[in-house]
């Protein structure tokens, strides 16, 4: 069967479908907004969104109006509108189920660089936007995903910068040494390819789920760094005709966010 969809929408099919109904989940800013739109338009219609910034609850109208946050249009119906300090502390006292971020880099034990590129701070290859809330979502919500584009480059042994922090260094108890709590961190990092999740043992990034005609030997290939693969690999269902119908008519039929694919 042909397919015409782009790798943005499997990406946020592929993570929609994680999303619990009657969870709290902390959305970051850009392709996860539409991620949680999906989910709640689909099989999550009370999912609890919260926002940096203080909103709590909201049902974001569609179409999505790309580069907003703390517009009328995305918060709407909010339960609360509380402040950033409120929302943190909420995650921190273990309130938040799910984070949902976006990344530029992703490395061996899950630590997320959104920061920059290159060795040296001060003059950068690259710089991007930087952390927004991002670090205190992985450092204290329960199950934090990563939604990112399948580029072999994104995937390195080490990030170039710790935006938010996923196991460290790997070590047993690396999180709970700088401070973070116990049994929170990174959980999966969803692609437009694959689907991964993290060792219990090792704390290292492992393939668990390949997109439907795809080799778990495909989705590798090209990465900077090898994850380690699951006993059982699962195929993933590419996106369904509803779930195209709900992303392409209702929320981004301007195909801001969904029309993009890998470089």
């Amino acid at each position: 069967m042909t397919r015409d969809d782009t790798d943005a929408e499997v990406m946020i099919t592929l993570c929609a479908r994680l999303l619990e109904d009657q969870k709290i989940a902390f959305i970051g800013f850009g392709m996860p907004q539409v991620v949680a739109m999906l989910a709640q338009r689909l099989h999550a219609p009370q999912l609890v969104q919260v926002f940096e910034f203080g909103a709590i609850g909201p049902m974001p109208l569609t179409p999505f109006i790309r580069n907003t946050m703390g517009g009328s249009a995305n918060c709407y119906r909010s339960l609360a509108w509380t402040n950033m300090n409120t929302i943190f502390a909420q995650a921190q006292l273990g309130l938040v189920d799910y984070g949902v971020l976006g990344a530029t880099q992703v490395d061996l034990y899950g630590n997320v660089n959104s920061t920059m590129l290159g060795e040296d701070y001060a003059r950068p290859k690259r710089r991007f936007p930087g952390s927004g809330g991002a670090n205190e979502v992985t450092s204290y919500c329960w199950k934090t995903i990563i939604v990112m584009m399948h580029e072999g480059r994104r995937f390195v042994p080490r990030v170039d910068f710790i935006t938010s922090p996923g196991y460290l260094d790997g070590t047993p108890g690396a999180r709970e040494r700088a401070g973070l709590p116990a049994d929170t961190g990174p959980w999966r990092v969803v692609t437009s390819k694959a689907l991964f999740g993290f060792d219990d043992a090792t704390k290292k990034l492992t393939l668990t789920g390949v997109l439907e005609g795809l080799t778990p030997e495909a989705v590798l290939e090209g990465m900077e760094m090898k994850p380690l693969i699951a006993e059982r690999v699962e195929v993933l269902a590419p996106p369904t005709s509803e779930e195209l119908r709900i992303l392409r008519e209702e929320i981004d039929p301007a195909r801001a966010i969904t029309g993009r694919s890998a470089k």
